[in-house]
C-alpha cells in the first residue's frame, strides 16, 4: 500500500485534469440570461446597422450586467480574452464594429461544422445586444 500523501501529486494532478476537461466543455453548456433593458427607447423589430445607445449611461450600465452575464464566461471579464473567445476590445469603434459585432451576436459561429459561438438571435432583444456594444466600446483597445 502506497503512502497517501505521497500518492498526493498523482490524486492532484487527476483533478486538474478533471477540472480543466469540464471547463473545456463548459462553453456549450452557457444558458443565456436575460436582459432587462427597462429605461431605454424601444428600437423596433428591424435591426438597425448603428447602435442607437452609443455613449448611454444606462444603456452602459445594463450591458455591463449583460455582457457578464452571457459573454464574459467565453470573452473574458472586462472583454479581455483567456483565449477559448476573441478579445472584445479590439473590436472597432462606431459603425465599422456594430457591423462586426451585430453579425457575430446574431448568427455566432459555425466552422467544420463546430459551434464556436451561439447565435443570440431570438434569445436578446436587439435593445439587449446593443447594451453590450455599447458597454464594449468603454473598454476599448487600439
Amino acid at each position: 500500500m502506497k503512502h497517501p500523501v505521497r500518492n498526493f501529486g498523482a490524486i492532484l494532478g487527476a483533478v486538474l485534469i478533471s477540472v480543466a476537461a469540464q471547463q473545456a466543455f463548459a462553453h456549450g453548456d452557457v444558458v443565456p440570461q436575460a436582459v432587462d433593458t427597462t429605461g431605454l427607447k424601444n428600437v423596433g423589430p428591424d435591426f438597425l446597422a448603428s447602435n442607437p445607445y452609443r455613449k448611454d449611461k444606462t444603456a452602459i450600465r445594463i450591458g455591463d450586467s449583460a455582457y457578464n452575464q452571457n459573454c464574459a464566461r467565453c470573452h473574458g471579464l472586462g472583454g479581455i480574452s483567456g483565449g477559448i473567445a476573441p478579445d472584445l476590445r479590439y473590436l472597432p469603434l462606431g459603425d465599422e464594429g456594430d457591423e462586426v459585432f451585430l453579425q457575430r451576436i446574431r448568427k455566432g459561429a459555425v466552422r467544420d461544422g463546430r459551434v464556436y459561438m451561439p447565435p443570440f438571435e431570438g434569445i436578446l432583444s436587439q435593445e439587449a445586444m446593443w447594451t453590450i456594444r455599447a458597454w464594449l466600446e468603454t473598454v476599448h483597445e487600439e
